[in-house]
């Protein structure tokens, strides 16, 4: 990967699911309840999701994500061969309080006080977007939430990243996307925008075919790509 900097950027837009949110925090808030199947549920619950969503893109047909989740949950339920409804319940009510990474606040705040555009681009329903943003405090450090609930289409789309052109008015290579999913920074990369790909996970290099600008290991890393 460069280590050059990202240069030219005028806005820059987040993936929201295990980019800037735990993707895990529901299931790990009932361990206890779950046992050892809490990773299991969590993985194929994730998982599921994701297969919906690109089956429904493919298909055109349009499903607000809320209902993709739901019944990815139940999925992951009866693989696990342990169904609680009201446990059920409860972890659909928590995706609408997922926790925020530790560093993101302050990186938010950082390029705000620059004045660069920031904002959030995903699938999410607008309601999970709303609540997740409201119960980690960083609506006030975004300018704008971009979520994608109104196309049938995936992330992985290039109509999905044209969400983030139309709004703020710049060309892709003027927005910088970051990403903790390499399918995502791959597509967006395809698509023109400057990507920095945000392993957080010490994954092992994989196959872009459109480059990225960056590979990162924390959110706090972007401002100095940026002359910060």
């Amino acid at each position: 990967m460069p280590e050059n900097q990202i240069e030219g950027i005028k806005a820059c837009v987040y993936d929201v699911c295990g980019t800037l949110f735990a993707l895990h925090s529901s299931a790990a808030q009932f361990r206890d309840d779950l046992g050892d199947k809490a990773d299991q549920i969590s993985n194929s619950w994730r998982k599921k999701k994701l297969q919906y969503s690109w089956f429904q893109s493919l298909m055109q047909k349009f499903v607000p994500l809320w209902q993709v989740t739901d019944k990815a949950l139940d999925f992951a339920h009866v693989k696990s061969e342990s169904y609680d409804p009201a446990l059920r319940q409860k972890l659909m009510n928590l995706y609408l309080q997922l926790k925020c990474y530790p560093g993101v606040p302050g990186a938010l705040k950082m390029l705000k006080r620059t004045g660069k555009h920031t904002g959030i681009l995903s699938n999410g329903y607008r309601q999970i977007l709303d609540s997740a943003l409201k119960n980690s405090s960083l609506g006030d450090v975004l300018n704008v939430s971009l979520p994608n609930d109104y196309e049938s289409v995936s992330m992985i789309d290039p109509r999905g990243y044209k969400v983030t052109t139309d709004r703020f008015n710049y060309t892709p290579p003027e927005i910088c996307f970051m990403s903790s999913n390499s399918r995502d920074a791959w597509a967006a990369s395809h698509f023109g925008l400057q990507v920095a790909w945000v392993n957080f996970f010490d994954q092992p290099p994989e196959y872009a075919p459109s480059g990225l600008a960056a590979e990162i290991t924390t959110l706090e890393e972007l401002p100095p790509l940026l002359d910060l």
